[in-house]
């Protein structure tokens, strides 16, 4: 068994470099359709490092165990084979626990070859997915463990042969330490993430308002956009209104797969602790809103949003705000082009 002291030590293990990869259209390919398209790539003598070296290298940082969303977005992106997960780091405190509940889940759907990296505030906190994880600690995840998990996001990026997305999916502390230890990083990187509130708030509202993610560590954010590296956010504008419902929710309420059975028990015993959340919330009916599955969607493909670049600054108390003399330019998801398509695109994803 490994102590924590003996995570420090440890290093990170890099696919090999392919000279000549082979060029396969990744968009809209499922997890089953991909290992379909090994099989039959693999038959003319293509190896499979050639095979998946046009997949897009993601780095995730995520305050999974808070609100539920996270977990929906890791089970989504682990089933997206053109998006290649090569660390997944806790952020915004809270990280023993954190990393807890990512081991458990990868080791669940049988990715422990992800490494895990331990984020700012190493604290084991009772947090509402606790119960889940009440019979596993961070010690027994098979895979790596990096209890610096700036340093980790620091070596990933600088030694990837390709353009790293770093994936954001909470409050971004993390990544602005990770930014001020070695900002070379963001010449290597781009940044997709689920912040702000441009012209609307939470659940369509039309007003703007000061989004979770941005409010919890606006310097952090303001870290992120000073960087001279491509931005992208889903604001609540387009987030704040994903919710399943109807027959797409009971594709996955109901599917025998064990990753979404452990989805679907996260959500019930996330719920009660949930204080934001009404408490007659059916969870045989439908979901809460899963934010985050809209950055995940952003990192691999945009056709279903309408995109804007916007100038946009982050306000000391948490906003994000259009201004055209002070903001930098960020690539905003600002309304839906289909909606409908991008909710049965999800339960299609999840379910592959």
């Amino acid at each position: 068994m490994r102590t924590l002291s003996s995570f420090a030590s440890a290093v990170l293990v890099l696919h090999p470099i392919v000279t000549h990869p082979l060029r396969i259209d990744m968009k809209g390919i499922t997890r089953r359709n991909f290992l379909n398209t090994v099989a039959a790539v693999s038959a003319t003598g293509t190896s499979y490092s050639a095979i998946i070296a046009g997949r897009e290298p993601i780095i995730l940082a995520t305050d999974i165990g808070d609100d539920i969303d996270d977990t929906w977005a890791l089970m989504m992106l682990l089933r997206m084979p053109e998006l290649d997960v090569k660390l997944v780091v806790s952020d915004y405190g809270n990280a023993i626990y954190r990393c807890r509940l990512l081991g458990k889940l990868l080791q669940l759907t049988g990715r422990t070859d992800i490494p895990i990296g331990l984020g700012l505030d190493k604290k084991d906190k009772i947090g509402q997915q606790s119960n889940w994880i009440s019979d596993y600690q961070i010690t027994d995840y098979p895979g790596i463990i990096h209890a610096n998990g700036v340093s980790a996001i620091i070596e990933t990026i600088m030694r990837s042969p390709k353009p790293v997305t770093l994936l954001s999916i909470g409050p971004a502390p993390t990544i602005a330490r990770a930014i001020e230890l070695e900002p070379a990083i963001t010449e290597n990187a781009r940044f997709v993430g689920m912040h702000g509130s441009v012209y609307k708030g939470y659940n369509g509202e039309d007003k703007p308002v000061a989004e979770w993610n941005v409010r919890a560590a606006p310097k952090a954010l303001q870290t992120v956009f000073a960087a001279p590296w491509d931005i992208t956010l889903t604001p609540l504008d387009t987030c704040g209104i994903i919710k399943l419902d109807g027959e797409r929710y009971q594709h996955i309420y109901k599917s025998q797969d064990p990753w979404l059975k452990a989805l679907i028990e996260n959500y019930i015993v996330w719920l009660p602790g949930a204080p934001y959340i009404d408490p007659a919330t059916d969870t045989a009916s439908y979901s809460t809103t899963l934010f985050d599955t809209v950055a995940v969607y952003l990192a691999a493909e945009e056709d279903l949003c309408h995109m804007q670049k916007l100038p946009l600054r982050v306000t000391d108390n948490g906003y994000t705000v259009i201004d055209k003399e002070n903001g930098r330019p960020v690539n905003c998801a600002i309304a839906w082009r289909n909606l409908e398509a991008f909710k049965s695109r999800l339960v299609e994803i999840l379910l592959s």
